[in-house]
């Protein structure tokens, strides 16, 4: 009885440490591998049946692996790094092969999705400054001039230890400093003007990093792509004269417009489509109802205009077939949108996914992308409702 007992417990302590030695086979020395094998062997030749035997050699065996496998203070620790480091591999895995996060860099998409844009005081609700970061991507940008007089020369860029970038400039020897690059502070800051008056307030409101979604890699591999996704694909290969695109920016992301063997034209500011072997063209609303709200002029929604000296559609009469194995694709922003009008086509290979998820800031887009109606009132010629959103 004993000898069958301790049979079996010798053949798990021989399969414990071949366990052993084979996890750590690359950080012990050829000498513990030695002292190991020494050990599994005479494991092997002990007599199960000599209790005496099987007892002496277990309380010398253990000591000689502790000689070499000593126990460590932080093995706790080390166990949970490594559960820690397949999680987070696996996470690289997920983000690999189905879901990759994208920052809206531009405001091309405008207004369903955000890149860096101002928004006006009473937008956001009232909250201390750290969650007016974290939950809204904002940072406060208020200016009142204390001095009158000229916009000094100079401007001086640098980066913060959080992700917004800073611009520091003087009015009449005082110091400012906004969130933003120069271009993003002049556009809702200092609008082109030079001369300003003490007391007056120039911005007063916050500055937002944009939109963080997750793009979807993986559905579109299985079901066909339609007009009116949003898509994101990289620039590799697609230029604009002699400029290569990529030099722009790697990404995009702009709404599918027409498929390969559409035919299409733009139309007092309506896109219309001739699908492959049609006879005649219909206006892109009737092939999905998302293109309603792009052209509802509500909420600063404009519809899609012609922009003279382009490539494609450039006027009301012209038009063109997509190639096969590509995609024609422009920004909701039509009219501040660098898009097929300009480079051309998408190549079928370039697709990266579609946009799925909104998930920072919290605003009222967050969520499903492009599920969100526009904001009601008339888009006017200053797109106004821009910084409300």
């Amino acid at each position: 009885m004993f000898g069958q007992s301790a049979k079996k417990k010798l053949r798990e302590f021989r399969k414990h440490l071949l366990h052993l030695a084979h996890v750590n086979d690359d950080i012990i020395s050829d000498v513990s591998k030695k002292k190991i094998d020494e050990i599994i062997i005479e494991a092997g030749s002990i007599n199960a049946g000599d209790a005496a035997c099987v007892e002496k050699f277990f309380d010398k065996a253990n000591e000689r692996v502790l000689k070499v496998f000593p126990r460590k203070s932080f093995q706790t620790l080390r166990d949970y790094l490594d559960i820690f480091a397949v999680a987070f591999m696996v996470a690289f895995g997920i983000r690999a092969l189905f879901l990759q996060p994208f920052k809206i860099p531009t405001s091309s998409m405008q207004p369903t999705l955000f890149g860096i844009h101002y928004i006006e005081k009473d937008t956001l609700p009232k909250l201390p400054a750290p969650l007016d970061y974290a939950l809204f991507s904002a940072e406060r940008a208020k200016l009142t001039v204390e001095k009158p007089g000229s916009l000094d020369d100079g401007f001086r860029v640098y980066d913060t230890m959080l992700l917004f970038t800073k611009t520091k400039f003087s009015i009449a020897d005082v110091n400012y400093v906004l969130p933003g690059t120069r271009e993003k502070v002049e556009e809702y800051c200092i609008k082109g003007r030079t001369v300003f008056k003490e007391g007056e307030t120039l911005c007063d409101g916050w500055l937002s990093l944009g939109d963080h979604l997750f793009v979807d890699r993986f559905s579109h591999h299985f079901t066909d792509l339609r007009r009116g996704d949003v898509i994101v694909f990289n620039t590799e290969g697609i230029t604009y004269g002699p400029q290569r695109l990529a030099d722009r920016g790697y990404y995009y992301i702009k709404r599918l417009i027409a498929l390969p063997g559409d035919t299409v034209s733009l139309k007092n500011g309506m896109v219309y489509i001739t699908p492959k072997g049609a006879k005649s063209e219909r206006p892109i609303t009737e092939f999905n109802k998302t293109f309603e709200k792009i052209y509802s002029f509500n909420g600063g929604y404009h519809g899609h205009l012609n922009v003279k000296g382009t490539p494609y559609l450039s006027t009301q009469e012209s038009s063109f077939t997509v190639p096969d194995d590509s995609y024609f694709a422009m920004g909701d922003n039509s009219n501040a949108s660098f898009d097929s009008r300009y480079w051309g086509f998408v190549p079928r290979t370039n697709i990266v996914g579609k946009g799925f998820f909104i998930f920072w800031p919290f605003s009222r887009r967050w969520g499903v992308v492009d599920t969100k109606g526009p904001l009601q009132g008339k888009t006017d010629s200053s797109f106004s409702a821009m910084s409300r959103q």
